[in-house]
């Protein structure tokens, strides 16, 4: 048994999506699919400075989480934000948070201690 198989579905899924959005060349893969404003197609690895082998790795991670899609079409790829997992993931990271920030527990560090 995997270690984090004791906790909660909800807690492992939000860890995996932690995971999967860690990475800069990540962020950067998502950043630029949003600015966009269009499905990408082809290399994207033409637009950031990773190689080809690298984003396309990373590229695996963000689908397998299915915050994008990626569509063959002949031999290009169509690569595209998947706002409703987006969305859903980004819902499950507030309501976790939100009880943490609530909280009235202030661990300020005295600078004299």
């Amino acid at each position: 048994m995997n270690k984090s198989e004791v906790f909660d579905e909800s807690l492992q899924e939000l860890a995996l999506f932690a995971k999967a959005v860690s990475h800069p060349a990540r962020l950067a893969i998502l950043k630029f699919l949003a600015e966009s404003k269009t499905c990408i197609s082809g290399d994207i690895s033409d637009y950031l400075p990773l190689s080809r082998t690298t984003v396309s790795q990373h590229l695996k991670e963000l689908k397998e989480l299915g915050i994008i899609h990626g569509t063959i079409d002949g031999l290009k790829i169509n690569y595209c934000l998947c706002n409703a997992n987006i969305t859903k993931y980004l819902v499950m990271f507030e309501t976790f948070f939100k009880p943490i920030k609530e909280a009235s527990v202030d661990c300020s560090i005295d600078s004299k201690s």
